[in-house]
This record gives structure tokens, sequence and C-alpha cells, in this order.
């Protein structure tokens, strides 16, 4: 990164910007920035925190931007007409992509290790972090996610972790290619599938991501992510399976609780078995659980060691969250967004008892028009037939979209297919039908990424059954 120039985060509340904000303060530079949500009043909490930690904050409408030593930092998803980015070009501040300045710090650090996927990254990258946390290597860790294990009452969005031990853990992002701007040592791939570009286009992104790396670490459980375990040499790979016992590190005996999960781990190299406890639930985690395992038997963490620090993993905010319990009904808050997710999350409710209320609130037009289809098969497949699904309107907080494909349309389809779904005016109308249908015994999931909001709304859902 730039020393000694006052660094300016557009969007600074968002997943990925705050943690990387608060990052970038640690090296002693001077952050400001500014929010949407901000200025709409939404998620204060946050906006309370970053200005207890030293950061000012503005209006989002270019009042902060004012002289061209400043270095704009934006994502993806900030328009050209932002009066922020309209502001920089005035003054001649220098304009930085998020990417541009991760891939920085971290292709800077004297060890790395990327996590990619198209599911499972942040919780992967909390499990890496905790271990080399609990273990000693002192890492800075960048996460779009709350880590549990490092929420204090001084840091209650713990999605950064500012190490001095010179290792760098951080998802990578390939769904605006900025994954090809990493060159980790430990290259971790979950899975591949698609999500927001085609097959071909990941299938690119992540060889050259893997070409990369000292180590790669992957899950021969996924068709994509085996192809590619098949060209790379064997002695530059941890490889990880409950399907094949000829992979480095195999899980099998896995117990389900409704809390947690256990499994038997079988590392290859060292002929060691071990059991292996989680206090997160679903087979989903057993799969990020062999993932940061193999990551950091990469570093050369004793295997009982890292084993011992997982099994205290507590879990990143709003995966598979309960919320709390009123009258027999359970609220749950979940990330879950694309198809794999949402096939994780009703796939671990499942495996217990009881209907389950959805409210899946899309995160962009854009995911619904490119994965129609996955959606559909994904909630034809994961719900019951006594489940019920709500879908207000994908989240949208200003810009320009094409709104070619609607929840209506996905629920119409789901519809046709034999599952109950129904698509709502908004938000607060799904939360109407949600308590009106509630009996003792259901579990209502707040389903959705990409709005904080969320949570909120699901507290709410929360009270109301108390009421």
């Amino acid at each position: 990164m730039i020393q000694d120039r006052p660094y300016f985060f557009c969007g600074i509340g968002g997943s990925g910007m705050l943690p990387l904000a608060l990052i970038v303060q640690a090296t002693g530079a001077s952050v400001e920035g500014s929010d949407r949500a901000l200025d709409q009043g939404r998620t204060a909490p946050k906006f309370e925190f970053l200005r207890a930690r030293g950061i000012t904050l503005f209006a989002q409408d270019g009042s902060g931007v004012t002289r061209p030593e400043q270095i704009i930092v934006a994502t993806a998803a900030v328009e050209d007409t932002v009066p922020d980015v309209v502001a920089a070009r005035r003054v001649g501040a220098t304009l930085l992509s998020r990417a541009e300045l991760l891939a920085d710090l971290f292709n800077g650090a004297p060890q790395s290790v990327g996590v990619a996927g198209t599911s499972g990254k942040s919780t992967t990258t909390a499990m890496i972090g905790w271990i080399l946390h609990r273990t000693g290597r002192d890492p800075t860790v960048m996460n779009g996610a709350v880590m549990k294990n490092f929420v204090t009452d001084d840091t209650p969005f713990a999605s950064a972790l500012v190490g001095q031990g010179g290792l760098f853990v951080s998802e990578v992002d390939e769904s605006d290619g900025s994954i090809a701007r990493y060159w980790p040592q430990v290259a971790v791939i979950n899975n591949i599938s698609e999500d927001h570009k085609t097959m071909d286009e990941l299938r690119v992104l992540f060889r050259d991501y893997a070409l990369k790396a000292r180590t790669v670490v992957l899950n021969l459980d996924n068709d994509e992510t085996a192809r590619l375990a098949a060209e790379l040499p064997a002695e530059r790979q941890i490889s990880w399976s409950f399907e094949d016992p000829s992979a480095d590190l195999y899980a099998d005996d896995i117990a389900p609780a409704p809390d947690s999960i256990s499994f038997r781990l079988r590392e290859q190299a060292s002929d060691a078995t071990v059991a292996v406890r989680l206090r997160v639930p679903g087979r989903h985690n057993v799969a990020n659980a062999l993932a940061a395992l193999g990551a950091v038997r990469a570093l050369d963490v004793p295997l009982a060691d890292a084993v011992t620090a997982i099994e205290g993993y507590e879990g990143v905010k709003r995966r598979l969250e309960v919320v709390g319990s009123k009258g027999g009904i359970t609220v749950i808050d979940d990330f879950a967004h694309n198809p794999d997710k949402i096939a994780a999350t009703l796939d671990t409710l499942h495996a217990f008892p009881g209907r389950l209320l959805v409210m899946f609130q899309p995160h962009g037009f854009g995911p619904l028009r490119l994965m129609r289809k996955e959606f559909v098969r994904g909630f034809m497949e994961g719900l019951s037939e006594d489940d019920v699904l709500l879908m207000p309107e994908p989240v949208y907080f200003g810009g320009t979209t094409i709104r070619e494909v609607t929840s209506e349309d996905i629920a119409a389809d789901i519809r046709a297919g034999g599952r109950t779904a129904q698509a709502l005016v908004d938000r607060p109308a799904c939360g109407d039908r949600l308590v009106a249908l509630a009996k003792p015994g259901d579990r209502i999931i707040i389903m959705g990424a990409r709005d904080d909001t969320l949570s909120v709304f699901a507290a709410e859902v929360l009270e109301r059954l108390a009421d």
C-alpha cells in the first residue's frame, strides 16, 4: 500500500470494506469513509463502532473527498456516478479498488493463505485464523463475516484480526475476477460452481490461482475441484474428502447434532487418526474444517494442535445463527444466498425434525437472472412438502440494475414443481406472514446476504413471536 497517504473508503460499512479499513488503519494510516447505509440511517451500531476506532465518517455526497493526496477505495459495486467518485476525479485524488488494495497487502506479507471457492470462504478463513491464533502464529485475518471467537465488548464487529506474525489470511473473490490479483503461498479451494461467472471463466480463474501457490488445498468431492487436482503435481497439493479414502485428509463416521457435528479424521501422511467435534452443525462445516486443517498443515502446524484449536471454533455471524426461541418456535439467521449455500443450510436443518418457514431475500436481480434454474432446483430439492418459502424482491439500495427476473418468477417456478412458495410485496409483509404461519416445532429461517438489516429483521420476528 502507499504509505503516508490518507485513505477514504467509499462504502466503509460493507462486509469486505470494514475489515480492510481496520487493517489499513492498523498500519498507521489515516482512515476516513462514507456509506450509503449511514445516509439512510441503517445499521447505526456499525458506524458507531467505526467512529469509536477514530475513523471519521462523511455523508456519501462527495464532501469527504477534498484533496489530491487522498486515496479513494471503492468496491466494484460503487458506480462512477457516486458523488465520492465524481469528487475524487475532480480534485485529482487516487482511485483504488478494494481488490487492488487488499491484494497489495496480501502479496506483500511474508506468508499468505488465500481462501477461495463458491461457498464456505468466510467460515474456512475464520477457522484458519482461529487455529493460527491459538497456536501462536499471530496472523492478520481479513474476513467478510464477523468471527465470533474474536468478538469482545470493544470489538463487536470482529471481521478483521490484526497480528504481527507476518502471516496474512484472507478470503479471495472469484465473482468479480479479482482472484487473479493474488499470489498465495497456500491456496485453498473449497469448491467451484457457477455463481456470478460462467463455468469456463471460473475454470481459468481458479486454475491460474492454483498454479501460483506453493501448496494448494483441494476438495476431491467437488467435480470441478477434483478435475483441477488431477492437473497439479501431487507434491504441491493437500487434498481432502468425505468420499475418497485416498485423500490426504479423509473424514468418516460423521455424526450430526443440532448444534454440533463430530467425525473421525485420518491424515494419510502421518497415518494418524483422531476424533474431532466441532461446535457448529452441518456436513458443510466438516468440509470447511478439513480445508482449514489442510491449510494449517501446509504451514507446519502440528495436527494435534490444529484439532485442539478447531474444536474451540465458535463460528461466524449469520451462519445458521440461532437468534432465539419462543413458544417452541426457533428463529435462525443465515447468510445463504446462492444455490450451494442454500442447499447446505436446508440439508443441515432437515437432518432434524421440524417444519421450515424460510424467508429468502435475494441479494440482487443479477443473480436471479443468471442462476434462475439453479435457485429453483435448489429450493425444489431442499424444501419438504410441509415447508414454506416466502420471498420479497431482491435487496436494492440504489444504482442501475436490470429487473428481468423477479422473486415472483422464482416463486412461480417452485410452485409449479409442487412446493409452497410465495413472493410478497416487501419484507414487512413476509414478516407478517411468518408470524401468522408459525406453530410450535417450526423453525423460521431468515436467509440472504448484502443486507445487515436482515439480522435486525430476524430479531424483530422473534420479538413478535414473544408478543
